[in-house]
């Protein structure tokens, strides 16, 4: 069986007496991309600092292809690594020329770099620029330099920190596909870090959901999206509605009608929580749309606080009957209904997720 091309055990690391990675563990293969996804300061970067050598991990072992790179007894240098690194900030020297920006680091004579240098730039569709200066660029220009020079040395591994975060958005994501392309064809193994689930969706055959120094959730972004662990998963993502119940005999009674709450314990308060492109407006109490399944539960009444047009979708927040809490419901298209407009709710049992409630500061 063959080695991951990247793996790291339990990897942890303290500053000032707080541990800032905890027990981390994860493996990449050869051409896959994985996302190490979590909001700041949860540990994500200095992960990657361990992984490139340039921060001591606490304790922990780093392997690439199978072969111990880092423990904390034995340490094989950054540069001997075989590890290329991409920064939001990309790090061209200003006072090269692209061509020796991306030269910088090459082995070999000077025709052997001559050629790599200039295979990488027409890779990235920068060989017009060869002679050209890092303050000559823009953004994506520069971004694209970053990543010939990262690639340039045939690296097994790539570490991406937030690498397209300083793009301009009608750049980033064909920038971000065409790199994408690249590092597949190149066949390394890719640990990108970000902050962005968008970002995270969009590129990455695993994501490892980062909270607190820990991993969380590891998985395809379809089942970390649709098999969220817990409460903060799903909002991670995206916007959450919340409704509080208390479990009797394995139900929990809501005003869109009880909920299935296997195992979990009589007299145990919990959490329904859905995302709003799961609720439906029940049109067909006014005579419009379709019939409701039962799937579909019970209707709630509930008044219109305001609507806004989000560009692909309208947003609608509402205030339930019930109790008068707020809930977001999102619309295909411009749907813009007036404040005070009393409409039905429905919500998808198949697209709620219940979970006990978390003790605060839990």
């Amino acid at each position: 069986m063959t080695a991951p091309r990247l793996e790291i055990r339990a990897l942890e690391r303290s500053f000032g007496g707080r541990k800032v990675v905890d027990g981390v563990s994860l493996s990449i293969e050869a051409g896959q991309v994985t996302c190490l996804l979590g909001p700041s300061g949860c540990g994500k970067s200095t992960t990657l600092r361990m992984i490139a050598g340039v921060e001591m991990q606490d304790s922990g072992e780093i392997y690439v292809d199978g072969s111990l790179i880092c423990d904390t007894v034995f340490r094989v240098p950054p540069e001997r690594r075989e590890i290329g690194l991409m920064f939001q900030d990309f790090a061209l020297f200003p006072h090269l020329s692209v061509a020796d920006n991306v030269a910088y680091g090459l082995r070999g004579s000077r025709t052997e770099k001559r050629a790599r240098v200039e295979e990488m730039l027409e890779r990235v569709h920068m060989a017009r620029f060869v002679d050209a200066y890092p303050h000559q660029l823009s953004g994506g220009e520069q971004q694209r330099v970053a990543l010939a020079r990262a690639l340039a040395p045939r690296p097994r591994i790539m570490l991406m920190d937030e690498p397209f975060s300083g793009l301009d958005n009608r750049l980033r994501d064909g920038i971000r596909d065409e790199t994408l392309a690249i590092l597949k064809e190149e066949d390394t193994a890719v640990l990108l870090v970000t902050h962005e689930p968008e970002e995270a969706m969009r590129m990455a055959d695993e994501i490892a959901l980062m909270r607190d120094g820990q991993i969380v959730q590891r998985g395809a972004p379809y089942n970390v999206y649709t098999r969220p662990s817990d409460q903060k998963s799903v909002a991670f993502f995206s916007d959450a509605n919340r409704l509080r119940s208390t479990v009797d005999g394995a139900l929990a009674m809501t005003p869109f009608g009880r909920f299935l709450a296997p195992g979990v314990p009589d007299g145990t308060e919990v959490e329904i929580v859905f995302r709003p492109q799961h609720v439906r407006i029940d049109f067909d109490r006014a005579g419009v749309g379709p019939a409701p399944t039962a799937a579909e539960g019970t209707a709630a009444r509930a008044e219109v606080g305001r609507a806004r047009f989000m560009g692909h979708e309208s947003l609608v927040e509402f205030r339930l009957d019930h109790d008068g809490s707020m809930m977001k419901v999102t619309v295909p298209g411009v749907f813009l209904p007036q404040p005070g407009t009393v409409m039905w709710l429905r919500i998808r049992r198949d697209k709620c997720f219940v979970f006990p409630v978390e003790e605060e500061g839990a």
